[in-house]
């Protein structure tokens, strides 16, 4: 059934159904006439109707015909719409895009940055899921996602990375602590601290531990938490300090009573970087995205 109403006949039907004749619908086309009518004899043919009433006046349609137009005229505009939104994918005007985003970048810059987004391209669909650094670069690599906000300390091969923000760590201690007051610390100062870590696999923690390693030393973790504002919570009641990002955690730095004190480091400096999938699965809205995010 697809072959007998191919569009480019559907078309010339069409054209000559609102044109009056076989001529004016092919000139309109810039079909030859006979071309034309080969085709319409055709689908005449195939679908066992005639479609036209030829006379020396020109052309009428049948009742046969004046449903097929009547129809045709729908299949036409959603073929042209498909047409149109498959061009705008390929060229990352509209689409899905799966993104994954550290703790750090959705409480610092991505709400406002997707909010822009979303409304200058409106046919990009984003879905955003939080995850850890290192996860997502496992799940950029195996194609479970196509964009990522990582702190990337080592980069995944098969990725394309683009510097998107910069934040620094800093020493998270309660208003009485000894240090609270300091303009400026170092990791050598904390070793006999309990430490308060986030939990799991994440680019804070393994910088914390790395730093530590360097220096031949082992810190004392006494509590692991899932979110920033978990940590805070428990070294506001005093049970330990933390090394956190200073900018994700400013609500709670203004309503817990704590302290940040920059910590003067290199390992406590961090860019974060839009991951971006490569190869010819990749969605082309992905770097329509990471594009728009880096201009913002």
């Amino acid at each position: 059934m697809s072959e007998r109403l191919d569009l480019l006949t559907l078309r010339v039907v069409m054209a000559v159904a609102e044109s009056g004749s076989i001529s004016a619908g092919s000139d309109r086309l810039q079909l030859a006439v006979a071309a034309a009518s080969a085709r319409i004899s055709s689908m005449e043919a195939a679908l066992g109707i005639r479609i036209f009433e030829r006379s020396s006046r020109g052309v009428e349609l049948t009742s046969a015909g004046r449903m097929l137009v009547q129809r045709g005229r729908e299949l036409l505009a959603d073929a042209d719409r498909l047409a149109t939104d498959l061009r705008d994918w390929s060229l990352g005007l509209a689409g899905q895009v799966r993104m994954l985003a550290n703790a750090s970048a959705l409480l610092q810059v991505l709400p406002q940055r997707l909010e822009e987004f979303t409304r200058s391209h409106p046919r990009i669909r984003v879905d955003v899921e939080e995850r850890m650094s290192p996860e997502i670069h496992a799940a950029l690599a195996e194609g479970r996602a196509d964009v990522g906000v990582v702190d990337a300390m080592a980069p995944a091969p098969g990725l394309a990375y683009f510097p998107f923000f910069r934040d620094q760590l800093a020493l998270v201690v309660p208003a009485g602590h000894g240090l609270a007051g300091a303009s400026e610390a170092r990791l050598h100062q904390l070793l006999g601290e309990n430490f308060i870590v986030i939990a799991g696999s994440n680019a804070v923690s393994m910088r914390l531990f790395n730093a530590a390693a360097a220096m031949g030393e082992t810190l004392k973790v006494r509590l692991q938490m899932r979110s920033f504002d978990a940590a805070c919570r428990m070294v506001a009641a005093g049970l330990g300090v933390a090394v956190l990002p200073a900018a994700a955690i400013a609500p709670q730095l203004a309503h817990l009573g704590l302290n940040a004190i920059p910590l003067v480091e290199e390992w406590t400096q961090r860019t974060h970087y839009l991951a971006l999938r490569t190869g010819d699965e990749a969605p082309a809205a992905a770097r329509t995205l990471v594009e728009a995010l880096r201009e913002a």
